[in-house]
């Protein structure tokens, strides 16, 4: 099902996992080197968090979908969609209350009158139907570890049920289902159970925070006391500790650290979802909703990757079927957002349906990856988006070129890059985007060459010059979001970069830059990115040399 974006170069979708080869066979345990996860030890190298969030905290206390496939091929579809790591939620309770795990999925589901589901267990799972909850549980850990999926175990809530409201008992410590001492008996468990599974590779303490409880002393007194006991129990995993507000607010660690015995293994968590900020997507121009929405999310939890902590953006995602023109416009801003702080990331979610959610039998998730029969991906076109920002940019450990820069179009999720100096930019892989330098005059340079980005007029493709001292050859990020690349022609139009139908680099009149909230920016949307990974265009052609030599002589 398309989502309406034109993406004329992409990748075929089975092999969208093999630009995340060296990830998935990564040397755990992992850790981290300042605002970077990772491999453990001296010298580590950068590994990427590009995770989607696989519920099992729901009233069944299952993994949803193992009633309509294997597990074994729901953890390879993970795989297959680049995908290399799972936030996999459970309720506190299935570790803290015999009479919630002890129940054998077949009881669970027909306690429920899930009749339906039972059949589907029986057919693609029968080895489960008859295991207590948290053994089922176990097996879908057991599954993920053999694939060679890592994983992120994640205290979604306490009782089981859909997650969040202020006032479900379940928000803040002291709530009526939220008895501290018992979570961190809990968080103990589960930390000791899995202590030896190679690929959980963290633990995040507590989803959401919330409600009118809610408090920063009391924060630091338990998520502190959660991150040592967690480490005790299991001192390889990261311990990744979430903000108040819904996960929307950490900005209280700019006063005060928290104080641990343990360093290294240390890592917060955020959300983001459009839906947080529908009326201003709604009503608003984008340009300037971005800007706003971005500089509020960074004093909030952003601002701790200068601090030298990895963030971990554990839950975002958008309506899969396209038809939601706020989610799209939250997408082209959050992919300018990751690629530019090439930040770790958990995807809500993997499931297309679920067995019963809040009192709705079958219920279709439309921001799930899969489809309701847990068969197909629903959206193709989205993976492929996403697809740039499942694997790094930089990091420790990764560099295999020399620091650049390459030009990133969040709308396709795709980079600008050349053939030759005689064929047209376009847009393509990011994997094989060209390589900039960004001067301090303001040009854009191909790294390792006198070639500079020129504006030729409105309408026109962008080309490669060799004298780069006039006004067409300088660009400047403009409009609030930063997002806008202009320049200004020999003629003294002042002109932004677009794209054409065919993914082509052109040049046209700035849109969308304030006030207007019908008009849509996307396509002129492009961001300057720092990478070290591999640059597009290793060897040059006779002509492009001899033109190089030619640019040398004419600048002296």
């Amino acid at each position: 099902m398309s989502m309406g974006w034109n993406l004329s170069s992409s990748l075929p979708l089975l092999l969208l996992a093999t630009i995340l080869h060296h990830q998935l066979t990564a040397a755990l345990p992992l850790s981290t080197n300042s605002r970077w996860i990772v491999k453990d030890g001296e010298g580590g190298e950068r590994v990427k968090l590009s995770c989607v969030n696989w519920v099992s905290h729901l009233d069944a206390v299952i993994a949803e979908g193992l009633s309509k496939q294997g597990v074994d091929v729901i953890s390879k579809k993970i795989l297959d969609m680049g995908f290399n790591c799972v936030r996999l939620t459970y309720p506190l309770f299935l570790f803290t209350n015999d009479s919630v795990g002890s129940v054998t999925v077949r009881q669970s589901l027909r306690k429920l009158g899930l009749i339906e589901s039972i059949a589907g267990f029986q057919a693609n799972n029968p080895s489960l139907i008859d295991l207590p909850v948290i053994k089922a549980f176990q097996e879908v850990v057991a599954s993920l570890d053999r694939n060679n999926v890592m994983m992120i175990l994640d205290n979604q809530i306490s009782k089981p049920g859909w997650c969040c409201s202020d006032f479900d008992g379940n928000g803040f410590f002291g709530d009526r289902y939220f008895d501290p001492e018992v979570w961190l008996k809990g968080l103990t468990k589960v930390a000791t159970m899995f202590n030896n599974t190679t690929n959980v590779v963290g633990m995040s303490l507590r989803n959401e925070l919330r409600g009118p409880r809610q408090n920063v002393s009391i924060w630091y007194r338990y998520m502190q006391k959660g991150a040592e006991v967690v480490h005790a129990a299991n001192p390889n995993v990261l311990v990744i500790l979430s903000g108040l507000s819904y996960d929307k607010d950490l900005s209280f660690i700019q006063t005060q650290d928290v104080n641990l015995t343990f360093i290294n293994k240390l890592v917060f968590e955020a959300h983001w979802y459009g839906f947080s900020d529908s009326e201003d997507w709604e009503t608003g121009n984008p340009n300037q909703v971005c800007s706003r929405v971005v500089d509020n999310i960074m004093s909030k939890s952003g601002f701790l990757l200068d601090k030298g902590y990895p963030l971990f953006i554990s839950e975002w995602g958008v309506d899969q079927r396209g038809t939601n023109q706020n989610d799209n416009r939250y997408l082209n801003c959050f992919m300018a957002w990751a690629a530019d702080h090439d930040l770790d990331w958990a995807l809500w979610t993997l499931a297309g349906s679920y067995y019963l959610r809040e009192g709705v039998v079958g219920m279709e998730e439309f921001y799930g990856a899969l489809n309701w029969d847990w068969c197909e991906p629903r959206n193709s076109s989205f993976l492929e988006k996403i697809s740039s920002i499942q694997s790094p940019f930089q990091g420790p450990g990764l560099s295999n070129t020399r620091p650049h820069k390459i030009i990133f179009h969040p709308a396709t999720g795709l980079c600008v890059q050349r053939q030759s100096f005689f064929k047209p930019l376009t847009l393509g892989p990011c994997t094989e985007a060209e390589g900039w330098d960004y001067t301090q005059k303001k040009t854009l340079t191909i790294k390792g060459t006198y070639y500079c980005l020129q504006a030729d007029g409105v309408g026109k493709k962008a080309k490669l010059g060799i004298i780069c001292t006039d006004s067409s050859s300088k660009w400047e990020p403009i409009s609030a979001s930063k997002l806008h690349l202009s320049s200004k022609t020999n003629n003294g139009t002042v002109v932004c970069l677009d794209i054409d139908s065919e993914n082509n680099i052109v040049t046209n009149i700035c849109r969308c830059l304030t006030n207007d909230n019908m008009c849509d920016p996307a396509s002129q949307w492009f961001k300057v990115i720092n990478s070290t990974m591999g640059v597009g265009t290793e060897s040059y052609s006779r002509v492009d040399a001899i033109l190089q030599s030619l640019g040398a002589n004419l600048l002296g």
